[in-house]
């Protein structure tokens, strides 16, 4: 991937659980586990947790607008 590819947030949001969840593998932290378990996406693809999401949504707009 190049850096003028384009992913959708549903997307990088699935990529940072991926990364965090290497991250737990490696680290095995128990407040990782917890905030993964928060983030995992159900059936109906949201996440476990709607306040994850929204918060992520809300990192996303700050990063867009250089907040």
């Amino acid at each position: 991937m190049n850096r003028d590819e384009k992913i959708t947030i549903f997307e990088a949001y699935k990529a940072m659980f991926k990364y965090l969840e290497n991250l737990y593998e490696l680290t095995e932290s128990d407040d990782l586990a917890g905030f993964l378990g928060s983030m995992t996406l159900l059936e109906d693809g949201k996440p476990a947790d709607q306040a994850v999401w929204d918060d992520w949504v809300k990192s996303i707009n700050k990063v867009i607008n250089n907040a």
